[in-house]
């Protein structure tokens, strides 16, 4: 079978733009977690990078409202997500990364097989999701924020090595949405594919009070991916895809500022006021 020059074209391009995105999501957030600290790196890894290419692929292959279905399913989604991050966590204090990641890796489709039942709305959406992120937040603070101290020396192999791995997985996910529909497209795009990728890499290079500092700050970070969730599953059908994507990443990044505002000034004062 053989495609006309332009629709090859636009494939090939297509293709590029998801490699580029996928490598240096991961590449960028691992230097980050080394040389900034994981928690940081576990806070933005929350932030619509993958998703919003998806979404926006999805709007531009199939159709906006094709895009907006499937974000109200990544917003429940994002619960399979958190699922995995827990699994992970859990399996991680007793076994292997390969362990550990295959448990992470079930518990998320047995999440997501579970939450295609559900009779979704907007409401129902951000109220799951919101419960869900919550208390996830509260399960994980317990857990103590560990910076890496003796860093890997990068070179191109290693830095290859990384964004195969986030490029991979990126793929993947927005390269089946025309098979499954747009309710199973939404929740494979809640998979963590800049997380995962970033998890294995810290986990594997330094400890795992380090990918565990990610998984505790992960929750936190996710409310980004849940308001540009929904920001797009109500603007791409009428402003179109790419006003809808700019809204939504506004919105997203007012509530990643205003977070880390709140958190910088007032911290003292809730400290204070629940330790008097």
């Amino acid at each position: 079978m053989f495609f006309a020059p332009g629709i090859a074209k636009k494939m090939i391009t297509l293709f590029f733009i998801k490699l580029i995105v996928g490598l240096v999501s991961v590449v960028g957030l691992s230097i980050i977690a080394e040389h900034v600290s994981p928690r940081v790196a576990g806070i933005l890894v929350g932030f619509p990078t993958v998703t919003a290419i998806s979404f926006f692929f999805f709007g531009y292959e199939i159709s906006p409202e094709f895009a907006s279905h499937s974000a109200l399913y990544t917003m429940i989604g994002l619960v399979a997500t958190q699922v995995f991050v827990y699994c992970y966590y859990k399996a991680s204090l007793k076994f292997n990364v390969l362990l550990s990641s295959l448990v992470a890796t079930i518990g998320y489709f047995i999440s997501i097989w579970i939450l295609h039942f559900v009779d979704l709305n907007k409401f129902t959406a951000i109220f799951i999701s919101m419960i869900s992120t919550l208390s996830f937040i509260y399960i994980f603070k317990s857990i103590q924020n560990v910076k890496i101290k003796d860093k890997v020396k990068l070179n191109h192999k290693i830095v290859f090595i990384r964004g195969i791995c986030g490029a991979s997985v990126l793929l993947l996910i927005t390269g089946i949405a025309k098979i499954v529909g747009p309710t199973w497209s939404g929740l494979f795009s809640a998979f963590p594919t800049t997380l995962f990728p970033l998890m294995l890499i810290v986990h594997l290079t330094y400890d795992t009070e380090h990918v565990h500092t990610i998984i505790k700050n992960f929750p936190v970070g996710i409310f980004c991916s849940i308001f540009y969730a929904l920001v797009v599953s109500i603007t791409f059908p009428i402003v179109g895809i790419y006003w809808g994507t700019i809204i939504s990443y506004a919105v997203a990044t007012i509530y990643l500022i205003t977070f880390q505002f709140i958190k910088r000034n007032y911290k003292g004062v809730l400290k204070n006021s629940i330790h008097p």
